[in-house]
């Protein structure tokens, strides 16, 4: 079992916190040292309370789904012999309500788009077959109720 940590901070800005104006932005900080701006969303809550130039916790979601599924695509095509040379994903996540009305990440969207080079090719079938694996092994992908989709593509180079 491993646990995993990340240190949230934010500190008030001097501006009026019970009239809800305030400064929504913040930091992540790692174990491994890495320290990312974060903020709400500014489709959530409007600028300047918000800072467009941080992470806000959708954008990371869909990020962290992403980098899974990358991470465990890169593993498996090496583990059957493909040598993958770039993989580049535009993921989208979307926001709605669900049944309870809540607003909630109901879909996100991975788009990898993958370039192998070598001599051993994937066709299509073996590609969804890679992706398959990989989201079926996706640690954050078992974990989550959000619906994934993966369209991926690929070329050689």
């Amino acid at each position: 079992m491993a646990t995993y940590t990340a240190l949230v901070e934010w500190t008030g800005d001097g501006g009026k916190f019970t009239d809800n104006r305030y400064s929504r932005a913040h930091q992540w900080q790692f174990d491994g040292g890495a320290v990312v701006p974060a903020s709400s969303s500014p489709h959530l809550v409007r600028v300047p309370f918000s800072d467009p130039a941080g992470v806000d916790p959708e954008e990371a979601y869909v990020a962290a789904l992403s980098s899974c599924h990358m991470l465990w695509f890169l593993s498996i095509a090496a583990e059957e012999g493909y040598r993958v040379t770039a993989y580049r994903d535009a993921a989208e996540g979307t926001m709605a309500k669900n049944d309870a009305g809540k607003e909630v990440v109901t879909h996100v969207l991975l788009k990898p788009a993958v370039a192998f080079g070598g001599d051993k090719l994937p066709d299509d079938e073996v590609l969804a077959h890679l992706h398959h694996r990989a989201h079926d092994a996706c640690y954050l992908a078992n974990s989550v109720k959000t619906v994934i989709d993966v369209a991926g593509s690929w070329t050689h180079g």
